[in-house]
């Protein structure tokens, strides 16, 4: 069998924020980093992956739950359907109890009921559970009555409980609904240690995003009036200040089409629309933090991309020296200028023999150097990156 390298696709974004708090720390202010001796605006990658991935489920209308909260939830649908409230979170603890043979760590000082780990699994999930615990009424009404029973003996007669007990639900049926998986869990990947099968490897990798140049942050005061003050009242009913950062930021993503299309147990077909889906993702969505009062709803100037074998390449260390503005105002061309170069740099020193293909789309009418074809619309890049991720490796073509 011929040897098949990992294929990534890069995707790099020159993106112009004006006004904004896109991502902020536990101090209420833009979170920042320091790179090349300057201060510069972050957005980090959590905080843009989950706008992406929420737009991808809408999209393919499949939606992904994550949550400490799976055994009050399902007592709730039970609740719902008519069960008494007691019964209801015996059957919701039980799911957490049956996950395995020695049930998912829950926090006892929450009173046993909120799980250790946050599990993240389809949404129609707490519904299947549901029904599973409606076909074992009985058999949980039973458990809880010896349960209720036991807890009345005299604490020396009681056996020791070990475990939380014998679990009452097929514990490989409830195994199977937790580890089930939504096309954005087989993309972003999934942490559940403590159930065998599953964790799934994330084919996304993504950067925090920073601003190429200087940002610091820039203070905001503002007040709130009283609508209705008193006759003698004057002056505001609220009084703050708040912080903002405005910059071009750099962004960086890249996608193991190999790893992809093993998750989704070889659909490739599934795995090129996923990565269409979420380039188009990359490019269009942004945070929601503070969306309402600064609306910063803008679309990058600049997308690139490549198409790899082996490994992925980040252009970061482009603004590891931070870029000045043009004369007359402006970071966007300089960034675009230092991108090029620093493109071409390592296109002189890597080569293109693992470089299947690579394309920009940009909204300046001026061509960009060392960035490969230029597309005419970020649509008819996104159509030939994904026709260019299906082609195969040089060395599976020799082959």
């Amino acid at each position: 069998m011929a040897y098949a390298p990992a294929r990534y696709i890069d995707l790099h974004a020159l993106h112009p924020v004006p006004a904004s708090l896109l991502n902020r720390g536990e101090d209420n202010e833009p979170k920042t980093l320091l790179l090349g001796g300057s201060v510069r605006a972050m957005v980090s990658s959590q905080s843009w992956k989950r706008p992406i991935r929420l737009d991808m489920e809408e999209q393919l209308d499949e939606h992904a739950l994550r949550t400490r909260r799976l055994p009050p939830l399902v007592a709730k649908i039970l609740c719902e359907a008519g069960w008494p409230h007691d019964l209801a979170a015996y059957a919701g603890a039980q799911v957490a109890r049956s996950a395995n043979a020695k049930g998912l760590r829950t926090e006892e000082k929450q009173g046993g009921i909120i799980t250790s780990a946050t599990l993240y699994m389809p949404r129609d999930v707490l519904a299947e559970m549901a029904d599973l615990c409606q076909e074992h009424r009985t058999a949980l009404e039973e458990a809880r009555i010896q349960e209720a029973a036991a807890a009345d003996k005299p604490k020396s007669s009681r056996k020791k409980k070990e475990d939380g007990g014998p679990a009452v639900l097929p514990t490989r049926t409830v195994a199977a609904l937790i580890r089930r998986r939504t096309a954005t869990i087989n993309l972003f990947g999934r942490m559940l240690a403590e159930l065998s099968g599953g964790q799934v490897d994330g084919a996304v990798q993504m950067a925090h995003a920073f601003s190429v140049h200087q940002s610091d942050p820039q203070p905001d005061y503002f007040t709130t009036t009283e609508d209705w003050p008193d006759k003698d009242e004057a002056g505001s009913a609220h009084l703050q200040t708040g912080f903002f950062t405005s910059g071009t930021l750099y962004r960086y993503t890249t996608v193991n089409l190999t790893e992809l299309v093993r998750n989704l147990g070889g659909d490739e077909k599934q795995a090129l629309n996923l990565l269409g889906l979420f380039t188009e993702a990359f490019i269009e969505t942004m945070p929601r933090a503070k969306k309402t009062s600064t609306a910063p709803h803008t679309l990058p100037h600049l997308v690139a991309y490549a198409v790899r074998d082996r490994r992925p390449v980040s252009y970061a260390a482009a603004f590891e020296k931070p870029v000045k503005h043009a004369h007359g105002g402006g970071h966007t061309l300089p960034a675009v200028n230092a991108l090029s170069q620093h493109a071409g740099a390592l296109n002189r020193l890597i080569g293109a023999r693992r470089r299947i293909a690579h394309g920009y789309a940009t909204v300046q009418d001026t061509p960009v150097d060392h960035l490969g074809t230029a597309h005419d619309s970020f649509e008819e890049l996104t159509d030939a990156l994904t026709e260019a991720a299906a082609q195969p490796s040089p060395s599976r073509a020799a082959a």
